[in-house]
């Protein structure tokens, strides 16, 4: 089982390699300038992060986030890790990419486009003509 050849894209941080996925969640962002907060689906890397404040220095994973929505999408992390888990199951390669949808971008929907799709069966190969066994000089 192998996630290697699987990616997932992220709105502004390119491709993320599935394989190097440790956590998926789901969480709010605080409301900024009379703006409501935004729910996120993330996934979390095995890169330490750090950001420091008058208490002190605070050290986590980073976080790239998948799609935002404006209601909180309880199932998505629980689907996504489905799917990863579908795919790990399977030899394939391809990209992940996480969509809002439903009529108020209120659900995430996960597609997978798989690389094979994009690639053209090579031709059969040829049969080699046989040697004989004794060459007479």
């Amino acid at each position: 089982m192998a996630l290697e050849n699987v990616w997932i894209r992220t709105p502004g941080d390119g491709l993320v390699r599935a394989d190097q996925v440790i956590g998926i969640s789901n969480h709010r962002t605080p409301s900024l300038s009379g703006k409501p907060g935004r729910w996120l689906l993330t996934v979390a890397l095995p890169v330490p992060t750090g950001s420091g404040s008058a208490d002190g220095w605070g050290l986590t994973n980073l976080h790239r986030t998948l799609v935002q929505t404006d209601q909180e999408v309880a199932g998505a992390p629980d689907r996504l890790a489905r799917l990863l888990a579908q795919l790990a199951a399977v030899d394939t390669a391809g990209i992940i990419t996480a969509v809002p949808c439903g009529p108020d971008r209120s659900d995430v929907r996960f597609e997978f486009s798989r690389f094979d799709a994009e690639i053209r069966p090579a031709a059969e190969p040829q049969a080699q003509p046989e040697v004989a066994e004794v060459v007479g000089v």
